[in-house]
């Protein structure tokens, strides 16, 4: 309980902090969006119900209909309050009043790990919406705080890689407008899907009492707390933004998808105050990585569309221009790092786990390092410098299958599960 309440201060100073620094630029920050949604339309009404959800891993079968229903009953209700306002609609408050009141519950009418149980359901269901509007601050912050981006770099060291978005983006254009469809549909509702997979990992949290020790949540909200920190260490905006003219009069050039952009002198350039900074790493790589990832253990079905999910996820990166294919690489072994990190957590850091993320940040600051210093060198070698940026990413791909593959033959802890205590009033009856 001490750990996990020095974890929720922790959170909420971080939130207050992002407030402070968002109003200082005149929006609002992560508090104020994700209050106004209790009564004003939501923004992201299917990632709420995704929340609520989550927490409902916790909870009977009774007391997910019981809280279900009142979601949508609430919705409803404000569904009526807003038209007879004329006021823009969407649904999701009621998700966010439910949670809201199974907090108060386990604060009032539960005691000992059944309290903590249902608090930590509650705040998996928070932390997924949370995480979501800090996302959107982080990046209003560094589009508001890097004036300048490092796009002709990241542009010059991927020659080596053969210009993949370049290439892609063309291929994707010609699919239009179906291919198009599928790939944003795919690309726009990441977030949905990682909590579709969840629910499966947490389906018998409610039956065990205890969660398990690890599971895909965990590292997605982990991947989205520590990426926007590097958005502020290398911004970079795309190819779509910095070469075509979706990027205005801030555009480098009208190249993308048509023409590689030309070697040259590097520097960074200066661009709007709108556009997210967010390319480096991909974190969209990084999360649909960690997806697939978790998709191994599940039946036949989940596997194929974790596979399914990772191809369309790199394709439409590639393909709409959002990112540059050395992206793709650093995200990927971002996202392995991650990962890693999260299951030696679990474990007790043992000393392969300790090896790999040791090993996983070097490989992950070396990509770094070569996009910004050595760009140039990489595109007039490219028959020698592609190959050492893939068998680099390859390497740390490889070591983390023969690492996990070792954890996977040696059983880990068992989750500490709850005592059997008299069942609880239902949520009704609260």
């Amino acid at each position: 309980m001490v750990l996990w309440g020095a974890a929720g201060a922790a959170v909420l100073g971080f939130l207050i902090a992002l407030e402070i620094v968002a109003r200082r630029y005149g929006d609002p920050g992560p508090i104020t969006n994700l209050g106004r949604e209790f009564v004003a339309a939501p923004h992201s009404g299917p990632l709420l119900y995704a929340g609520l959800a989550l927490m409902m891993v916790v909870l009977t079968w009774r007391e997910r209909f019981v809280a279900a229903g009142t979601a949508i009953g609430i919705d409803v209700v404000l569904t009526l309050v807003r038209w007879t306002a004329g006021a823009d609609q969407n649904f999701g408050s009621g998700a966010l009043w439910v949670m809201l009141g199974c907090a108060g519950v386990a604060l009032v009418r539960r005691t000992g790990r059944e309290r903590a149980l249902l608090l930590k359901g509650v705040g998996l269901g928070l932390l997924l919406v949370g995480g979501h509007k800090t996302g959107d601050t982080w990046l209003l912050i560094t589009s508001k705080t890097r004036h300048a981006v490092l796009d002709p770099y990241v542009a010059t060291a991927d020659h080596a890689l053969g210009n993949p978005s370049w290439l892609v983006g063309r291929a994707v254009m010609a699919t239009d407008p179906i291919g198009t469809h599928v790939l944003n549909a795919v690309y726009g509702q990441l977030p949905l899907a990682a909590a579709l997979f969840g629910l499966y990992q947490l389906r018998n949290v409610a039956a065990e009492r205890g969660f398990p020790g690890h599971h895909l949540v965990r590292t997605f909200l982990v991947i989205g707390l520590l990426g926007p920190a590097i958005y502020m260490i290398f911004p970079v905006v795309g190819p779509v933004f910095a070469y075509s003219t979706e990027g205005g009069r801030w555009a480098v050039a009208d190249l993308w998808p048509n023409t590689a952009p030309p070697l040259g002198a590097l520097h960074a350039v200066p661009f709007d105050e709108i556009t997210p900074r967010n390319c480096m790493p991909s974190l969209h790589t990084a999360w649909a990585t960690t997806l697939f990832i978790h998709s191994r253990r599940a039946p036949r079905v989940l596997r194929w569309v974790g596979a399914f999910w990772l191809v369309a996820t790199l394709t439409a990166t590639l393909g709409f221009g959002y990112h540059y294919g050395a992206d793709l690489l650093a995200g990927a072994v971002f996202a392995l790092t991650i990962e890693a990190a999260m299951r030696s957590f679990d474990r007790g850091w043992e000393r392969a786990g300790v090896q790999f993320v040791i090993y996983g940040a070097v490989v992950f600051t070396a990509l770094l390092a070569s996009y910004r210093f050595l760009p140039l060198d990489m595109a007039r070698h490219p028959y020698v410098f592609g190959p050492l940026l893939l068998l680099a990413t390859g390497s740390v791909i490889h070591l983390y299958v023969r690492t996990t593959g070792r954890w996977d033959s040696t059983p880990g802890p068992k989750p500490v599960l709850a005592p059997q205590v008299e069942p609880e009033p239902a949520l009704q009856q609260a």
